[in-house]
């Protein structure tokens, strides 16, 4: 049998004396998707950067395994190449530095095979009509002067030209409207395998009324604290998270 794509066992995450993941678990097979949902606050994004390896945040306690090997100490980079792929709540945007040629780079460190220009050009013009992008697309600079949804489709094309085999989407809803939503989930889904694993981060279900997860998660005050599947996405855009909140104790 082979191991879960992604396994994370009792992760305690901090930024400095701050605990933010407080011994979560998760595991994650080829083929799935999962939805992580919770209020802002809850760490959810902290934990899209910890599996990707942003130095700011300290694992103090606890594994995440990537196709069963421990990546502890990989960098951001070595993570990058092996597979995993992290989609921002906010893009950065790079100016002077075209969308075909970041990715022609990140194509080249991801595979370790040189393209040329040409080749690259070419997957990503086919790429791009798959999602119904337009060619001149390829030839702005990276984000910048993008909407909101031409920012995110931008990532829905990276996942396309890169192939990750482990894509985690921090938020990729946030500031859509329904029109660029429903484009965005249309991506995710026609990149979607059953080799490649998805888990979306997000506050709400609007996001999952296109594309249905396989399993959901909520997540608050830095844990899972319930699972299930479909309906319980529905019953948090229904009821919110109200009833999962711990009041403290008082004093």
């Amino acid at each position: 049998m082979s191991s879960p794509l992604l396994s994370i066992e009792n992760l305690h995450v901090s930024a400095g004396d701050t605990k933010i993941i407080k011994g979560m678990a998760l595991t994650l097979n080829a083929g799935e998707i999962h939805a992580l949902m919770g209020p802002n606050g809850s760490g959810k994004s902290t934990l899209a950067n910890v599996l990707l390896g942003h130095p700011d945040y300290q694992v103090t306690q606890g594994t995440i395994r990537y196709k069963g090997e421990d990546i502890s100490d990989w960098t951001a980079d070595e993570r990058g190449r092996a597979g995993m792929f992290l989609g921002f709540q906010y893009p950065e945007e790079i100016p002077g530095v075209t969308v075909v040629n970041f990715l022609r780079a990140a194509l080249s460190n991801r595979t370790g095979t040189e393209y040329t220009v040409l080749e690259l050009r070419l997957k990503v013009m086919d790429a791009m009509k798959e999602l119904g992008l337009d060619g001149s697309f390829a030839d702005r600079y990276l984000n910048e002067g993008f909407s909101g949804g031409e920012r995110k489709r931008n990532e829905i094309l990276q996942l396309a030209v890169l192939e990750p085999e482990l894509a985690i989407l921090d938020e990729t809803d946030s500031g859509l409207d329904i029109d660029a939503l429903r484009t965005v989930a249309e991506g995710v889904k026609k990149v979607a395998t059953d080799e490649r694993g998805f888990l979306i981060i997000t506050h709400y279900q609007r996001m999952l009324d296109y594309i249905t997860p396989d399993v959901v998660h909520i997540f608050m005050d830095g844990n899972i604290i319930e699972t299930g599947g479909p309906d319980l996405a529905v019953k948090i855009e229904e009821q919110g998270y109200d009833d999962y909140r711990v009041e403290a104790p008082a004093t």
